[in-house]
């Protein structure tokens, strides 16, 4: 880890313009210990304040074509990829970005820098991301307000937007807002105040107007503020934590995505075939994606499924940061991946399945999912064998490698499954095909051995921006 002269600040950005607040936190490096960054804190007065004219914001955006907005975004990808920008007092370069990121969240640098890709791709591929958002819709419609009989209107004036830390790609999800001139206030996650912050500073570098972008590191009652304060929202988090914005049809809410990969009666005889799509599909990113499968759900061959996933994963090791084959991250959190281990272990042993349900990657590392290294924390990638979908681990989520291969009849999908925002379904069943079609269950379908956290931009992903800010009207015109 470089040495560190002078602690960095992050102030808030409000209406874009850097604000040090007197009421700051400090966020740790991850293996250190020590403080990393101090960040600037928003109470709920001063976002109360920020918030009462949103109207002057979007009308600065309304002065905007869309394709003026397209050209900022395709700036801005350049910006933010490869070049310095502000950060508070400082600047930081590219390179900076990485480590510092990484300090605080644990990603390996390589984890970093593609998440770095993902973004500048999502701005610098704008039009045809909003094109696969409003369905290839004329967007004379937001610049004029109507075009060809279609008429739309805003459904709120801003959008806030509540952070996780996990992983900075979830920050390619509300990127797009700008691009359909809607305001953005932005509550980061504590440990990842990093990325929010820099494409901001990429788009107004970019010519973007400062005041429609707010930035506002806070507490629990601060975000909860900003989702109430603006007319559209986005939560990201886990069940207890997103639980209050469930039904709330202003707030969209990310919560875990029990993605799973599903294995047709017609293919599972030659499942050996599909194992790099399973492995690719529970590992990238350290698992640490809402995309990540963390299920494989099988008619048949699943304890043979189960170890061939555990022999390949039983391989993987921490490894520096700076390595570049790092494939799993530590926990910032070492009591976070303690707890999330012993709930493996106690849901394991509660004597429900008479012990038919089990850790198969245990017997091919010989050592404990909880690893020290580094002084750091890590949780081993995990393959649990379950006896049936009814075990309490079939359809569970971890923030690291974990997938459970569950058997269950055919007939039984998808109804079985549950929510699940990914499904990889590799079958050529066309009844299958058809109820997951029909499945309100399912948020994104992949038909074939595509891997779950292969995303395609140019479509939706985990419910429709477009859709989130923007309704469709009864409009005439007389000639």
């Amino acid at each position: 880890m470089p040495a560190i002269d002078r602690l960095l600040h992050i102030p808030l950005l409000r209406r874009g313009r850097p604000y040090r607040s007197l009421d700051t936190v400090r966020t740790p490096h991850y293996r250190t210990g020590e403080p990393f960054v101090e960040i600037s804190q928003a109470n709920v007065g001063l976002i109360r304040r920020d918030l009462l004219d949103g109207e002057m914001a979007r009308a600065i955006l309304a002065g905007f074509t869309t394709e003026e907005l397209f050209r900022m975004c395709a700036r801005a990808a350049d910006l933010f990829a490869s070049s310095a920008l502000p950060l508070g007092e400082t600047t930081q370069s590219p390179e900076d970005y990485v480590l510092q990121v990484s300090a605080t969240t644990g990603l390996p640098h390589i984890m970093v820098r593609r998440n770095m890709h993902k973004i500048r791709t999502v701005l610098a591929e704008m039009e045809s991301v909003v094109n696969g958002l409003t369905r290839n819709l004329d967007l004379r419609v937001l610049d004029a307000g109507h075009a060809e009989g279609l008429s739309y209107f805003p459904r709120g004036e801003s959008l806030g937007v509540v952070l996780p830390s996990n992983s900075p790609g979830v920050h390619s999800l509300w990127a797009p807002a700008f691009a359909l001139k809607t305001p953005l206030v932005l509550k980061p996650g504590a440990a990842e105040p990093w990325t929010p912050y820099r494409i901001i500073q990429a788009l107004i570098h970019a010519g973007a107007p400062p005041e429609v972008f707010g930035y506002y590191p806070a507490d629990h009652a601060g975000a909860a503020e900003i989702l109430r304060r603006c007319g559209r929202g986005m939560v990201f988090g886990d069940v207890s934590s997103t639980r209050q914005w469930q039904g709330d049809p202003r707030i969209e809410v990310h919560g875990p995505g029990y993605s799973k990969i599903v294995i047709g009666e017609d293919c599972i005889a030659d499942w050996e075939q599909y194992i790099d799509v399973m492995v690719s599909s529970i590992l990238e990113n350290s698992g640490r994606s809402c995309i990540n499968a963390s299920g494989v759900w099988v008619p048949s061959h699943a304890a043979e499924i189960a170890e061939a996933l555990a022999a390949r994963l039983a391989a993987v090791a921490p490894r520096d940061a700076a390595d570049d084959q790092a494939q799993i991250a530590p926990f910032a959190n070492g009591a976070l991946a303690e707890r999330i281990s012993q709930t493996i272990d106690d849901e394991l042993n509660d004597g429900l399945s008479g012990g038919a349900t089990r850790d198969v990657t245990a017997s091919h590392r010989q050592t404990p999912r909880l690893a020290v290294f580094q002084g750091s924390s890590y949780l081993l990638p995990t393959i649990i064998l379950c006896d049936s979908p009814a075990h309490p681990l079939a359809n569970r989520e971890f923030l690291f490698p974990f997938a459970s291969v569950v058997p269950v009849r055919q007939d039984a999908i998808p109804r079985a499954l549950g929510p699940s925002l990914v499904v990889t379904a590799i079958t050529h069943d066309r009844k299958l095909i058809a109820r997951l079609l029909a499945s309100p269950g399912v948020g994104r379908l992949n038909l074939g051995a595509i891997p779950t956290q292969r995303i395609s931009w140019d479509q939706p992903h985990e419910g429709n921006l477009f859709d989130h800010l923007y309704a469709r009207r009864a409009f005439q015109c007389a000639v």
